[in-house]
């Protein structure tokens, strides 16, 4: 299977200065507090500020601050360091895309496939899944986590950052309608052919029924759903390659 990469996929990836930036505060900081803790505790350059004999009043206030700082700085220093490279780490894990339900499983798909991941239409609609193959292109789209979401009949609704349930817009209907979406950006190249365009979700509730304009199917059938739909006889491979190009183009 071909993949061709999408530009959109990289979006909220932190910027190599903004990475250089954190690594070396982060850096300074750690390096900085371990440094303070030896002179602290392995030499005895703290001990000049200790007072002997009858210290003034200048001398007390000096040494107290000096101790305050050898004993509090390092520690504050070193868990900043720590703090600050954490969550550079966290960042950089966080940007980087979770794999879509095709390219879990883009090893069992024949040679002759392509698909792009988080395909972006002219209007900003973000496609998961868009394969092409001799039957044409479908859109596979999968279905929000079960735990997120609830239906009542064709009613669905999904769960907010506070709690609260929202009304969501119907899976298999939103896969249709980016099928239609993605059918119409296509035949606005003028080319003198129109391409298929198949939908499917994926689910594992065995109670979602398909309906006539999208399949619901699980992970594992994917390649069985995509072999068995019937091939394009007017897709031939010169318009294959046309539509390929036409996709990379913006992708």
């Amino acid at each position: 299977m071909q993949v061709i990469a999408s530009s959109h996929a990289r979006l909220g990836r932190p910027r190599l200065r903004a990475i250089v930036l954190a690594a070396t505060v982060g850096g300074i900081l750690l390096v900085g507090g371990i440094a303070v803790a030896w002179l602290t505790f392995g030499t005895p350059f703290i001990s000049r500020f200790t007072p002997v004999g009858r210290p003034s009043t200048t001398e007390m206030v000096a040494g107290v601050l000096a101790w305050t700082f050898a004993l509090v700085a390092p520690s504050a220093f070193i868990l900043a360091g720590i703090a600050r490279i954490a969550s550079l780490l966290d960042a950089l894990v966080g940007s980087r895309p979770r794999p879509t339900a095709v390219l879990r499983i883009a090893r069992s798909l024949p040679d002759d496939y392509a698909v792009v991941s988080r395909f972006r239409l002219a209007d900003g609609r973000i496609i998961p899944d868009l394969v092409m193959g001799p039957f044409g292109v479908a859109v596979i789209e999968e279905l929000p986590p079960a735990g997120a979401t609830r239906r009542h009949e064709s009613a669905w609704e999904v769960r907010g950052p506070d709690g609260r349930w929202l009304p969501l817009e119907n899976p298999l209907d939103k896969a249709t309608r980016d099928a239609e979406r993605v059918r119409r950006w296509l035949a606005q190249d003028e080319q003198d052919f129109v391409v298929k365009v198949h939908a499917a979700v994926i689910a594992t509730d065995p109670t979602i029924q398909r309906t006539d304009t999208c399949a619901v199917i699980a992970l594992a059938q994917i390649p069985a759903w995509l072999a068995a739909l019937p091939p394009q006889r007017s897709l031939t491979a010169g318009r294959r390659e046309r539509l390929l190009e036409l996709v990379r183009s913006v992708a």
